[in-house]
Parts: structure tokens; sequence; C-alpha cells
């Protein structure tokens, strides 16, 4: 499939330290295709559905020790410990070469070696970047063709060049006290092994698309973010793009996928990504972004038709689920995909199951991985090459006091502090301290490839190099009233939100300043259709100074370790302190 030189002395180099029995390219072909999953339901890595409610549908169950990410065994690889910083593991690079060197160690013998040449981003961009993931994982495999470009078409576009991502896996042994997923950005090699989950395992994914994306977008100027892209298009044929960053349990799948509601007559969205996005500067000045994937992985639990009507449509068919409930009639369930549960079924870990059963019937972190193009609101955009321009970023986090429904950052610094400083509430699943505030600045605390100071860093740098930088908002869809009822509705009622937002972006609604960014008058707020009161909805807008300070304590905590904290965002954090206090 390739003459490159380059490419072939690093497989011949792989194939002699795993000695495989067997080696195959994936050249992306559909009759390739039909034979993988051939193998996949022989070997039982995949299970067939339902092909007449599920057409092409399969079923994978992983080891029940491997559902998630595994961030404790996450590690960046560069030369030193504060080169990747407080936030990050950190890996001498060729000591960690020397592990892996012991772990790869004939850990492909009896098995076969499946090559997979594959793009992020669209063959011949400028936003596109090559890679090779080399896996001894037929669901690996199947999941890779879903959720990037592979095949022929990934080396016709490197040709000869060296510029191309290295990645090694093995599920191994699946030893847990062996799991590894090593990042080294410096030499753009990815390395994981005893892991087959997905964001372990599928190495364009948040390894490449992320963590080595974002150190080489440093280097580069331009932005590789844990974002959704979502175009929104008014009644006069106006489209307008924004890309926004939400935490974990934060509704970014729904937003990426929103539907305007009914009061909205002939506005429409279109879905661009709905979890990553690359950002580079074009020739307007403007920034213009790419999502880099062809699929959407997205987590099941709590997906349904009345949450994600466009998701449900789109992983109606040729879909892979992982760790869901599979029912009597061979199709699938999880919590929250409807009011009723099946009255029995088989759970993930493959045992009978029934309501009363006491367990989960699907893993909270199940998974469904679809192809992009299938979703009823993709956008006509989606391979465009050259992206799409950005009118607004978007940071939002789940707070229940003190943080209202929106607000717009001052200015580009103030953005950036905006989104340095976002947070979320636990819940009581997770880490049993419910209420408590957890850092995840830009969304990207697990997936920053270097030290998070200098990535701050970077995001204020590109505010000097970009001419017309998008304007920065933050949003809460999760206040609470004192009984702890969520004051807001949320779902598609967030476009509401997202109309006021694009009218800011044109300077065609007015604001007035708060101690925490440009705010909306209630008026400007279209609520018709809502079942909101006014009372109801000023809570949804108001600032509560306890909480805002509590939040002040909480930066100043968090922040005390970045050893390279700029001094642009040190001012930030005072002079958001001051703010608040003088309210």
């Amino acid at each position: 499939m390739t003459n490159n030189k380059e490419v072939l002395k690093w497989i011949n180099e792989i194939t002699e330290l795993t000695k495989p029995s067997e080696i195959i390219w994936i050249d992306g072909s559909e009759e390739q295709k039909k034979e993988i999953y051939r193998k996949a339901l022989e070997s039982g890595d995949l299970m067939e559905l339902n092909q007449e409610k599920l057409p092409g549908c399969y079923l994978h169950r992983s080891n029940p020790k491997d559902t998630a990410r595994v961030e404790d065994r996450t590690f960046i690889c560069l030369p030193t410990k504060e080169d990747v910083g407080p936030t990050n593991n950190w890996f001498e690079p060729e000591e960690a070469k020397s592990r892996m060197n012991k772990l790869f160690n004939g850990v492909y013998s009896g098995r076969t070696m499946y090559i997979i040449p594959f793009i992020m981003g669209h063959p011949n961009s400028e936003f596109g970047k090559i890679g090779f993931e080399i896996t001894d994982s037929l669901y690996v495999v199947a999941s890779m063709m879903i959720m990037t470009r592979v095949g022929k078409v990934a080396t016709d576009m490197l040709k000869d060049s060296i510029d191309f991502v290295k990645g090694l896996h093995s599920v191994g042994t699946l030893d847990e006290k062996e799991k590894y997923i090593l990042h080294f950005p410096e030499e753009k090699s990815i390395i994981s092994v005893n892991s087959g989950y997905g964001g372990n395992a599928l190495l364009g994914k948040k390894c490449l698309s992320l963590r080595i994306a974002s150190y080489l977008a440093q280097k580069e100027n331009w932005l590789a973010e844990h974002m959704l892209i979502l175009g929104i298009q008014a009644p006069n044929g106006d489209t307008k793009y924004v890309a926004a960053a939400f935490p974990s349990a934060c509704g970014k799948t729904n937003l990426a996928m929103i539907n305007p509601p009914k009061e909205f007559e002939g506005y429409k969205t279109f879905t661009i990504g709905d979890d990553i996005a690359w950002l580079r500067i074009g020739e307007d000045g403007r920034l213009w972004a790419v999502n880099p994937e062809a699929g959407f992985f997205g987590v099941a639990p709590g997906t349904s038709h009345k949450s994600n009507y466009n998701m449900m449509e789109t992983i109606s068919k040729n879909t892979i689920y992982t760790n869901v409930l599979q029912t009597e009639d061979n199709t699938v369930w999880w919590e929250g995909m409807t009011d009723t549960p099946p009255e029995k079924g088989t759970d993930w870990k493959g045992q009978p199951w029934t309501p009363e059963s006491g367990e989960k019937g699907a893993h909270p972190n199940s998974r469904f991985t679809a192809p992009a193009k299938q979703c009823p609101c993709v956008s006509p955009e989606f391979d465009n090459p050259n992206g799409v321009p950005i009118s607004a970023i978007i940071f939002g986090g789940r707070r229940s006091k003190g943080v209202p429904l929106v607000y717009e950052a001052m200015n580009w610094e103030h953005g950036v502090f905006t989104g340095a400083s976002l947070c979320s509430e636990t819940t009581a699943a997770a880490e049993g301290n419910m209420g408590r505030l957890r850092h995840d600045p830009m969304a990207m605390l697990p997936f920053c490839g270097y030290n998070m100071g200098d990535y701050f860093a970077h995001w204020l740098k590109m505010g000097d190099l970009v001419e017309n930088p998008p304007k920065i908002f933050h949003v809460n869809w999760f206040g609470k009233d004192d009984d702890g009822n969520f004051l807001w509705p949320g779902f598609s009622d967030n476009f509401r939100i997202l109309d006021w937002i694009m009218k800011r972006c044109e300077n065609k609604a007015e604001y007035t300043e708060t101690a925490l960014g440009y705010m909306p008058y209630a008026k400007d707020i279209n609520i018709e259709g809502t079942g909101l009161d006014e009372e109801t909805f000023d809570k949804c807008l108001a600032l509560d100074k306890e909480a805002l300070l509590q939040s002040a304590d909480s930066y100043d905590e968090f922040f005390k370790d970045f050893d390279r904290l700029p001094q642009k965002i040190k001012e930030q954090i005072s002079n958001y302190r001051k703010r608040v206090e003088n309210m």
C-alpha cells in the first residue's frame, strides 16, 4: 500500500519486536470491511444484533475490568516533568520505551497484526494529520473504520512525507498493573498496551486528536480542542458556527445535535462535530474549525429520543454498541433510553438481567460508535477541507447556585480565563462528594499533551494572532432552586440562549455589565413556550455573591500548583475576586 521508507522501516521494527503470525494492511475497501466483520463475529469480538430492527449493528462486550479511560495509567513522555506540568502524569521517554520494549516483545505471537493507515481531518487539507495504528484487536480495526478515514486514502495523501503519527497498540494480557497509554509528543508517537477500551485503544481519538495534536498546535500556532462544532442557520439563510467545550455530564453531545424549539420557526441547526475541533487562522483573520473525526463515540446511558433525537436516529444503523444491555429481541437498551425498562435481557457482563436484579443493565460508560454522516442534522460543510468560520466559543459547566444561564467574556483575555477556570460540581455518583467543585480547564484537563500553564499562554498568544477572534461565552444549564429543582428546562430550549449569543456576535443584542461579564436582559431571551414565569427566569440569570466567592477560593487553590501560570491569568484571578467583592 505504500513505498514510504520511513513507514516501512518503522513497521519492520515493530514486526521484529512483536512477532505476529500474520500481517494485514487495512485498505479501506468495503470488501475488506466485510471480511473484518466476519472475523470479528467468528472470534466473538462482535455479536450480530437484530438486522431488521438495527441494520448493520453489532454488540461488543469488553472485559469487565476494562471499561473506561484510565487517567492514572495515561502518561506524557516529554524530557522533563516540568514540560508535562502539574495536571499530567510524567514518564521519562527512554525509560518508557525500555518498559514498552519488554511488554511488546513477542506480544503478537500467534496473533494477527493489523496496520491501519488513517487521516484525522480531511484528505488533502492543511488541517489533516496522518497516522498509523498497529493493533491486534479486531474491535479496534472495526471501530477505526467508523471513527476515521482509513486505508489507501491516507497513504496516498502521505506519499513520501515523514510527517505522520506512529501508533502502537495491543490488548496484551489486560494486566491492570501493566496497563499503559503513553504519548511521545516530540516524536509524534503513541503506545498503548493491556487495554481494549475505546479511549485507550482507538489511538486516533483522544491520544492523537487532543494529546499529540495540542502539542503540535502550540508549535504550529493553531488549537486542538475538546469542543463540539455546531452551525446555526437563521431564516434568511445566514449560517454562523460555534465551538463549545463542556466537561463530562454537562450536555455537550446534546448541544451538538440540538433542534430549535417550535417558537423559532425557520431556524435550522447543523452538526459538524460532537467532541473535537481543530481551529486554524484563516486568510480572513478568523478562526476556522474542522472536526477531525469521521464518527461519533458517544456515551449511551441518558441518550434517548427526548434528550437527543438526532443521535438516536444516527445510531439506528451501522453502529457498534459496547457494554449495553442486549434485549430478548436482540436489540439494545440502556438506562435512560426509555421510561420503562425491558422485562429481561442480558447485561453488559453477559449475565441474565431483570429490572429487579439490582444491577445496571448497561455499564455507566457504555458506548456507541456510529458514522457521523448518518446524523439527520449533519452539516453540508462536514467534508469541507477548509472547515467553517467560528463566530463564538462557548464554555459550559454544571453549577447549581450563583452562576447564571449565560454571560459573555469582556475580551479575549477574560475569555481565556473563563475557559481556564471552567469547573463543575460533582454529583453523588462522582467521587462521592456532592457539590464539590471539580476543575476542568477548557474541558481539556485529561487531554492536554504538555504543561497546562504553557497551554494557557498559547491561548493568550492566539488572541494576538487572530485578527478577528470569536467572542467567548459561558453557559450553565444546571441552576437549581432551593428545593433542588432545575430552573431551566434545558434540551432544545438551550437554543434560546444560542440565539442571544448569535445576536451578540453581531452586536445586535443589548447587555448589562456584571462581575462575571456581559449578561443579557431578561427581555432579550425568548422564553415563550418554556412554561417559565418571569420570576423563575430571573433566578436563571441571578448572581450569588457567596457562591462566586467560593469559586474565587477554588481558583486560588487550583491554580497555586501551576508553576508556569501566565501573569495575565494571575491578574484575571485577582480581578475576578475584586469584582465579586464589590458586587
